[in-house]
């Protein structure tokens, strides 16, 4: 089990890592916040895949076809917490260290719009963090539909 998690996560992880790099970077003067977000929640998904295809990996070549709910559970979410990682990082150092001003320039965006209401005090570390439990959550949802769809008893 350790392997099949270490190489999807490992996979998502870096998937992750780089897509929402690439759409921070390039995406964020050039697209509005709203599509920003879409891109940033289409490379979310793109890297929590690895959940399906690395409990379907161990049903099939580790476990003689069989996997449990529960298991298919446990490597998914082992799995999204590396893919977390990987995005909480990216996110980490574009909002530290590329374009520290980024909130500064999100909130004022938010004021323009007339939605005052909506501003929440972010900092770097609390973006990565809340990055971190939002793909870990969204992934126990992909584990546990995955866990659903594969699962075989003996």
């Amino acid at each position: 089990m350790k392997s099949t998690v270490l190489k999807f996560g490992s996979y998502g992880l870096i998937v992750g890592f780089v897509i929402f790099s690439i759409h921070l970077f390039f995406g964020i003067d050039n697209l509005d916040y709203s599509t920003n977000e879409i891109l940033g929640y289409v490379s979310i998904f793109l890297s929590l895949s690895f959940i399906f295809f690395g409990i379907k990996h161990y049903r099939d070549k580790e476990n003689n076809g069989f996997i449990s709910f529960g298991k298919a559970i446990q490597i998914g979410l082992l799995i999204a917490v590396l893919v977390g990682l990987g995005i909480a990082v990216a996110d980490f150092v574009y909002t530290k260290f590329i374009n520290p001003s980024f909130f500064v320039n999100y909130e004022q965006k938010l004021i323009d719009q007339g939605k005052e209401h909506e501003i929440v005090k972010m900092t770097s570390t609390t973006a990565a963090l809340f990055m971190l439990v939002l793909v870990t959550i969204l992934g126990f949802i992909i584990s546990l539909i995955s866990g659903i769809i594969l699962q075989r008893k003996k």
